[in-house]
């Protein structure tokens, strides 16, 4: 068994960003929620503020030294209406990346459990 923290396992900050990276990627052309990202994509300081606190609460989440200082995912995804459906393509894309990137299954269960621990937080439909 891998005694390795997740932040370790995902590759530390650098993994964590090349995964954040991965993903945003992902969603903009994920046609369920491609949508919500596409406005992002097209500012590029806006998809870059995204993806620092994205890291930075990922990080901090996965054992890793980065204090998060941003919102809560209620108060993030307040006024959304994130569906179900939407939830769980956000949550494909990234077991998806992972899987790309090799990651083991330990990990890919620990990001998934991880995932689903925030589910009520962000489904608000």
């Amino acid at each position: 068994m891998d005694t390795r923290s997740l932040f370790e396992r995902l590759g530390g900050s650098a993994g964590i960003r090349a995964l954040v990276d991965d993903v945003v990627a992902a969603h903009v052309v994920n046609p369920i929620i491609g949508p919500r990202f596409v406005p992002y994509a097209e500012t590029p300081d806006r998809v870059e503020a995204v993806k620092v606190h994205t890291c930075a609460f990922f990080e901090a989440g996965s054992g890793g030294p980065a204090q998060y200082q941003g919102r809560t995912m209620t108060a993030a995804h307040r006024g959304m209406n994130i569906s179900p459906e939407e939830y769980i393509a956000a949550m494909d894309d990234i077991l998806g990346c992972l899987e790309k990137r090799g990651a083991d299954d330990q990990t890919k269960k620990d990001v998934l459990a991880i995932l689903y621990s925030l589910k009520g937080e962000i489904i608000h439909v």
